[in-house]
């Protein structure tokens, strides 16, 4: 496919219920330019990772039950940016399809691969014991990163492989997949010149 008939890969998804309100816009093809704002500072932080080392152009605003806790905040912008994803990723005709990253943080190595096969799928292992328990940054606490990925992978119908391979920082532990999981996905959306159609012999994902 030429740079010429490229379609436009952006995505927008306005979710709004009980616990949450919230906006996504995502563009594919960006350069890493992020607009966030959560009511949860880390998170807003781990979703900036993801934008910057993913080039996604990526506009989040979430306003949800924080005064409760973060789990609803975290977990409903998540859907709605797996949805936008999905969105943006169109019919997939001429991308990599698969993508994987292996990614240091100081003491942290994390490794994430995608498939971006429409099939919805989340192996998400390797975190230290009590890193689910841990409060990071005064209201996101660690189980949240599960949460996150899983909601990702489902909502955007990827099947996503996550695996902490070492690490003691808590907050290291958390960032290092979030800009895994950036790289993987900027390696999957990738164009690939060689490509004609949809890469599955099924002919479609």
């Amino acid at each position: 496919m030429s740079e010429q008939t490229r379609p436009s890969r952006t995505g927008r998804v306005e979710r709004v219920t009980k616990e949450s309100s919230v906006l996504v816009e995502v563009d594919l093809d960006g350069t890493g330019t992020v607009d966030i704002s959560t009511g949860v500072g880390f998170y807003d932080h781990m979703l900036a990772q993801l934008g910057k080392h993913g080039l996604l152009d990526l506009t989040v605003k979430t306003e949800g039950d924080v005064h409760i806790d973060a789990h609803h905040t975290v977990e409903d912008t998540a859907i709605a940016l797996g949805e936008a994803l999905r969105q943006a990723l169109g019919d997939k005709a001429g991308i990599r399809r698969f993508g994987d990253a292996l990614v240091p943080l100081d003491e942290t190595l994390v490794q994430v691969a995608v498939d971006l096969a429409g099939r919805p799928y989340c192996v998400h292992t390797g975190e230290p014991e009590g890193q689910a328990y841990v409060v990071i940054g005064g209201d996101y606490v660690g189980s949240l990163t599960r949460h996150a990925v899983e909601s990702i992978a489902s909502n955007a119908a990827i099947a996503l492989h996550v695996r902490v391979l070492a690490g003691r920082d808590p907050h290291h532990i958390v960032e290092a997949q979030f800009k895994a999981l950036g790289r993987a996905l900027r390696d999957a959306v990738a164009w690939d010149p060689r490509v004609v159609g949809v890469p599955s012999t099924k002919g479609s994902l």
